[in-house]
């Protein structure tokens, strides 16, 4: 493993990826209900912004006021202001809305390339991290770090079985309870802190034994479980490739490693920790293995675009290496301290690595990362229809076909 590879992707994998189609499938009852929404906001955009520009404005706005809750409670304990959470609410909402229309702006502008898809799942690798932060915070699990770390963790496992269904299969699924209504459940624990506090959570119902919080853990098992026995229903018997494989031909259980290689040693760390480094910087800690668990399925969804092998190592993994070497030596320097090193490691790695991939899929495909070429914008068909798509982003299919949008024109590209 090259540090730094002048070139991460062979002229193989640009040219499978250049091929690329977009599959997907959703029964999501929010996203129906969002739809028109969806579509009345694009069409308030002006014709000239680029897709990939709306995914990171409204990624860098997820962000922001997630570090605000960061910022008044990086132990996760103390109580934040009620406005911060309802500008936490705000900035999922508007997260949520960018995210799903950045492709029915792809559409809209006849600009959908594979780059679009991969960037776009890129950002909600990161957003996963944060939005399942935020809602920590909002309660103040910092005082129950168990839970906190079954919530967090929970959230990005999830997430990266959801991209490894689809390696398997080669089509993203939605279920009926999903992302959408996974964000609209923490944009209202945001909003009922900010209406009543976050100390509510702490109110005692039914017994003294009971607190209003534990309703947020629970029924994260509960559909966390329903969820992840779909999947690996799918993952089981639904590989597309050679004799049920993955995409690439590979061991459907493949990927399966370098996500233990992230959630792993992030319990062992925690839990063998002589200075608590967890309990006492749970932000940090989760913030720093939330980016290495992004930088892993990011690597994954290029895998399954590309019709990978997907490597087990990574050099992001060096930032828990440093935590781990430093509790086997009896923490020679503070735990903290290594903390930050970790977390500033992950970050610029994961910055490099995706600016490298992006460029080199720019280059290959000739198009820029945040602006649209007139020669495509002039290509556009002033044709609206009627038919209104049923999920994010304009509807596809099992066998990835798209279903047409109410917009100003019409492609059937994706």
């Amino acid at each position: 493993m090259q540090l730094y590879k002048q070139k991460l992707l062979s002229n193989a994998q640009l040219k499978r990826l250049s091929e690329h189609k977009y599959s997907c499938s959703s029964v999501s009852f929010f996203d129906k209900c969002l739809q028109p929404w969806w579509t009345w906001l694009v069409e308030k955009l002006p014709i000239w912004l680029a897709p990939n520009l709306i995914t990171i404005v409204g990624l860098f706005i997820n962000i922001i006021t997630t570090l605000i809750l960061v910022g008044y409670a990086p132990d996760a304990k103390s109580e934040v202001p009620r406005w911060a959470c309802f500008l936490c609410a705000l900035g999922l909402f508007i997260y949520q809305s960018l995210d799903a229309i950045d492709g029915k702006q792809a559409r809209r502008t006849n600009s959908a390339n594979p780059l679009g898809e991969l960037f776009d799942h890129g950002c909600d690798s990161i957003s996963t991290v944060f939005v399942a932060l935020s809602a920590c915070i909002a309660i103040q699990l910092g005082h129950y770090p168990g839970w906190m770390f079954f919530q967090c963790f929970c959230a990005m496992t999830l997430f990266y079985c959801a991209h490894w269904q689809t390696y398997v299969s080669g089509t993203l699924r939605f279920g009926r309870i999903d992302v959408t209504e996974a964000q609209f459940s923490i944009m209202t624990i945001q909003l009922v802190s900010a209406i009543f506090g976050p100390s509510v959570w702490s109110t005692k119902i039914f017994s003294e034994m009971f607190l209003l919080w534990y309703f947020i853990p629970i029924s994260t098992f509960i559909c966390g479980i329903w969820s992840l026995y779909n999947m690996l229903a799918v993952i089981f018997t639904g590989g597309v490739g050679k004799n049920g494989s993955t995409v690439a031909g590979t061991s459907v259980l493949s990927p399966v490693i370098p996500f233990s290689m992230v959630l792993v040693p992030a319990f062992i760390i925690y839990r063998k920790s002589i200075e608590n480094v967890y309990e006492q910087h749970p932000a940090l800690y989760i913030l720093a293995f939330g980016m290495v668990a992004a930088k892993v399925t990011n690597r994954l969804v290029v895998a399954h675009m590309t019709k990978s092998e997907m490597e087990y190592m990574d050099w992001s993994l060096i930032g828990p290496a440093m935590l781990f070497f430093n509790q086997y030596f009896n923490t020679f320097i503070p735990e903290h301290i290594v903390l930050w090193l970790c977390m500033v490691w992950v970050t610029l790695d994961l910055i490099r690595y995706s600016t490298q991939i992006c460029r080199e899929i720019c280059e290959h495909l000739h198009i820029e990362l945040f602006s649209i070429s007139y020669a495509g914008v002039s290509q556009r068909i002033p044709t609206p229809t009627t038919t209104v798509p049923t999920e994010k982003n304009g509807s596809a299919d099992l066998r990835g076909n798209e279903d047409s949008l109410p917009l100003i024109e019409n492609s059937d590209d994706d």
